[in-house]
Formats: C-alpha cells, sequence, structure tokens
C-alpha cells in the first residue's frame, strides 16, 4: 500500500526537531530562568472593587501617591475591579495605608493576600507532583489497556508537550503563575487523548494482518496515521478557535492560560502524529528484530 506521505521514513527528522527546540529550551531556561509570578515567589495581591470605572493608569496612580510601585494591574468585571501584584511581601504599615487610602477613595476596603518563598516553593513542587502523577497513572492505563511501549511513548510525547511550552514561556519571558499550570495539565489530557485515538487505530490494524517484518510495521503506523490524520486536524483547529476566542475576548488574568493553551495544543497536535507513534515504531522494531535473533532450539531426536 502506498501512502501520501511517509511518516515513518521521516521520523528521525522530527525526532531532530524536537532534540533541537528542546535544547534551545535548556538553555534559555539554564541562562535565564522562568519568569515567576508571586504565585511562585514572595510577593502580594490586592483585589480592588470600586464603585466607579478603573483604569490601569489610575489605578497605578494611587499607588503611586502611596509610594508604592506595583508590578502589574490586571482589571476584571466591568472594570470595577482591579487585581494589583506586588513583588515581594507588603509590610503592615503598607496594607494599613493601602486599606484607609481605597477605602476613602472607592468606599471599599480591598483584599490583600500575601505569598511567602516558602508557599511558593510549595505551589511549585505541587505543580511538578500534579504532572508526575499524571504520567504515572496514563503509564499504567495505556500499559493495562494496550502495551507497555505504548504507554512509554506516550508518556514521552506528554512530557515532550509540557516541556515545550515551559521553553516557550522561557524564551517570551512570559510570566509563569497559577492559570500557566492549569494549562498545562489540560494539555496533558488533550495530549494523551490524541494519542490514544492514533494507537487504538494500531492495535486494530495489528490484529487484522500478521506483522513479521518491520516494513510490515511500517505500512501499518502510516496507514493508522493516515486513517486518524483528519480527525486530529478537525479537534485541534476546533480546540484552537476557543484558545484564540479566550485570548482575545477573555480577561487579562487568564491570558497566560490562553496563551500556553494555544502553545500546548499546536505541540500537542504535532507529538501526537509525528512523535509518539514514531517512537513505538522505534521500540517495537527492536522487539521484532530480537525475535527474529533468538536461536531455534533444535527438536529431539525419537
Amino acid at each position: 500500500m502506498s501512502f501520501k506521505y511517509d511518516f515513518v521514513k521521516n521520523r528521525n527528522l522530527y525526532f531532530i526537531i524536537s532534540a533541537l527546540l528542546a535544547a534551545i529550551g535548556i538553555i534559555f531556561l539554564l541562562v535565564t530562568g522562568l519568569k515567576l509570578g508571586i504565585d511562585f515567589e514572595s510577593g502580594s495581591r490586592v483585589n480592588i472593587q470600586a464603585n466607579e470605572t478603573l483604569t490601569n493608569e489610575s489605578v497605578e496612580k494611587e499607588f503611586e501617591s502611596l509610594g508604592l510601585e506595583p508590578e502589574s494591574v490586571v482589571l476584571a468585571g466591568k472594570n470595577d475591579q482591579a487585581n494589583v501584584a506586588f513583588k515581594g511581601a507588603l509590610s503592615k504599615e503598607e496594607i494599613v495605608k493601602i486599606n484607609t487610602h481605597m477605602e476613602e477613595k472607592y468606599g471599599e476596603t480591598p483584599s490583600i493576600s500575601t505569598v511567602t518563598p516558602m508557599v511558593g516553593r510549595e505551589l511549585a513542587q505541587n505543580a511538578f507532583y500534579a504532572v508526575l502523577i499524571a504520567s504515572i497513572g496514563i503509564i499504567i492505563y495505556v500499559a493495562f489497556r494496550f502495551e507497555w511501549s505504548m504507554a512509554v511513548a506516550s508518556v514521552i510525547a506528554l512530557l515532550h508537550d509540557a516541556f515545550m511550552i515551559i521553553a516557550v514561556f522561557c524564551i517570551l519571558k512570559i510570566e509563569v503563575d497559577l492559570p500557566f499550570i492549569a494549562a498545562v495539565l489540560t494539555i496533558v489530557g488533550y495530549s494523551i487523548n490524541d494519542t490514544i485515538v492514533t494507537f487504538d487505530r494500531i492495535r486494530e490494524n495489528m490484529r487484522l494482518e500478521k506483522v513479521k517484518t518491520q516494513e510490515k510495521l511500517a505500512e501499518i503506523v502510516n496507514r493508522s496515521i493516515h486513517e486518524t490524520l483528519t480527525r486530529s486536524i478537525n479537534t485541534v483547529i476546533t480546540v484552537i478557535f476557543a484558545a484564540v476566542a479566550l485570548l482575545f475576548f477573555g480577561a487579562d488574568s487568564i491570558r497566560n492560560f490562553s496563551i500556553a493553551l494555544l502553545i500546548g495544543l499546536t505541540f500537542g497536535a504535532y507529538s501526537s502524529i509525528f512523535i509518539a507513534s514514531q517512537l513505538w515504531y522505534v521500540m517495537k522494531s527492536r522487539q521484532l528484530k530480537k525475535k527474529r535473533s533468538r536461536p531455534v532450539e533444535a527438536e529431539p531426536e525419537i
């Protein structure tokens, strides 16, 4: 059977592209590091509820009159709410000044929350544990439902997608916050779903034919990808539409979430088509080679 495009034949090209992107990401992480938000570093948030329309400039001016410089100001609601972030924890005196001033100015006392460095480290650790637990769960499920080699390929592709989001955020110097972690976990679920669909088709095609050569194995992988390709592309396009809508029409507070979602969706579609199945093919090919290289035991003489 001939195919318009041979995915398996060009697998090394995909591996090299991913390896280069990962290497660039690692270099940026080591040199510049992630731009952590106050969710992961010491900082304070001031949530203001006003009885008038707010602007970023007007809110910043109010804090400047108190001798404070906000890290960021994000408007919410009908622009009558503001979420103001500060790097470093506010002192008790500064909190008292803010409460008194904002109550006189806007008629309501703002709510102020502070994140200490210890809490930030705990949040970062919990985010790492969440991805780790999700990966372990996926390995167990896929190994039980399919086979161990598919489980390994799935998780490698999944970690590939998660790391690419981190790498792009590092390169573009976009702030990493809790919504970013939510986006990474969302992509973990999306990416594995697309990969499982392709693996399910591979399994069904493997049941229909006896596979004893690498050529036959490559044919089945190519056929399975082509049979699920339209579905994968249509799915990612529809989800991207939703992510783009969130980016342009959503609140500023979820902008980083939307950006992470777009990056993850793109790499998720790429890995499910070009990485996961090719990794499984490499592992399965080695298994076939081992079977063929095993010596055949001589039958006992009668």
